[in-house]
């Protein structure tokens, strides 16, 4: 409850002559900041605002008073106060709203701080989703707009809320081409390329992140924290021929070799396999997200690593038993068979299962598209032995030319000549 004082001298204000009101009122309010103690200081806020908002004083009169208690009640440091305080004179602005559409607005922002400085993100992001952007009381421009909502888009995605984000970055990118702050467009991309992350369209976020790894206006340290970033849910996107060229710029970027991650990205880059002491190094830096499970169990980096070593396979033979790739694998067979049989199907491996002979026959890079029967693969095999053994033929006659070229210069000079 305010203190007594405060009380008596908010009442002596109410009586006095409008005139004089004003400046009783800013002097009362430096009063209250730096006499009351932690324990009234909240109670005498919110009667000070009643007060305020109260029927004593007029529009015209209360508004830059309450414009200066705002900028004052900015400056409190404890935010149990200031989360208090604001949710009171939101309340007592409800009605009124109209009026005082600022300083209703500057509020809800101040009290958007101070959830986030308690990590309470969600109740941030509901106040800030009542601030009214639309407003025919004062001008709202995309770049306002865009700020308000890529901060709840920040907020939800602290809460492992991408669903909320998603739809409030939507928002966003009806106005991204018209907003000049360049902080905003760099928070947008963060946003995207986090959302992306968070939903396991990981070649996206990858993307997304390098993108914004060259943004020059960044930080080095964070340019190369999005490097990093780009290159963990490059590893963790489904193997295939899309992966292979993410990989590829990766590896080729000149920083790559500064972050932690270079390891795994070059054994990937060149299809190694990788050893479960590798896998288990790099999963006790991933975030948990990317450790969730999926609905056979594993988890994301489980069937990451098993597809890129299934691939890695596919370099190194040309056919293989099923119960032989299990064993390679370290998986049963039939489980090494079900990936096999789906990156197959996608196009993200090309060969094809022999069930009878319990084979798979590997032929070279997955096109990346969806295969539709089993003819089509082995005449395409065919073909492409065809086309490989009419061009080994061309390069060896090539090469015994160049030879006889090298060695009897005379006797190819005179051939030639015919």
């Amino acid at each position: 409850m305010a203190s007594s004082e405060v009380k008596s001298a908010i009442q002596a204000i109410e009586s006095t002559p409008a005139a004089d009101k004003p400046s009783r009122y800013t002097s009362l309010l430096q009063t209250i900041l730096t006499s009351s103690t932690s324990s009234n200081l909240t109670p005498s806020l919110i009667a000070y605002a009643q007060s305020l908002l109260g029927d004593s004083l007029g529009i015209v009169a209360s508004r830059p008073l309450l414009a200066a208690f705002v900028d004052q009640f900015r400056k409190v440091k404890d935010s149990d106060v200031k989360i208090e305080v604001g949710q009171q004179v939101l309340q007592l602005l409800a009605p009124k709203v109209v009026s005082y559409e600022e300083q209703d607005t500057q509020i809800k922002e101040i009290l958007a701080d101070s959830f986030e400085e308690q990590e309470d993100f969600r109740s941030s992001a509901k106040v800030l989703q009542t601030i009214t952007l639309d407003s025919s009381q004062r001008n709202v421009s995309n770049d306002d707009k865009a700020k308000v909502w890529i901060r709840i888009v920040r907020c939800y995605l602290e809460e492992e809320d991408p669903t909320s984000a998603f739809s409030y970055l939507n928002r966003v990118k009806n106005v991204i081409y018209s907003v000049q702050d360049k902080s905003t467009r760099l928070m947008f991309q963060l946003s995207q390329a986090r959302i992306h992350d968070s939903q396991r369209a990981f070649l996206d976020a990858s993307q997304a992140y390098y993108t914004l790894s060259l943004e020059s206006i960044v930080d080095e340290e964070e340019r190369l924290q999005a490097l990093s970033s780009a290159i963990v849910c490059a590893v963790l996107a489904p193997a295939g021929p899309q992966r292979a060229r993410t990989l590829a710029k990766l590896y080729k970027d000149e920083r790559a070799n500064q972050v932690d991650e270079f390891s795994i990205l070059e054994k990937m880059f060149l299809d190694r396999l990788l050893s479960p002491a590798e896998v288990k190094a790099f999963a006790a830096k991933l975030s948990p997200h990317h450790l969730a499970k999926t609905a056979d169990g594993s988890t994301v980096l489980d069937k990451a690593v098993l597809e890129h070593n299934l691939l890695g396979a596919s370099k190194l033979y040309n056919n293989i038993g099923i119960d032989q790739l299990g064993e390679l694998l370290g998986i049963d067979a039939d489980k090494a068979e079900d990936y096999a049989a789906k990156m197959l199907e996608q196009g993200r491996l090309a060969g094809y299962i022999d069930q009878i002979d319990r084979l798979i026959f590997f032929e070279g890079e997955g096109s990346g598209e969806r295969k539709t029967g089993h003819a089509e693969r082995v005449v395409g095999k065919e073909l492409r032995k065809w086309d490989a053994n009419v061009q080994g033929l061309a390069e060896e006659v090539e090469k015994v030319t160049t030879m006889i070229q090298n060695h009897h210069p005379d006797f190819y000079a005179s051939q030639m000549v015919h």
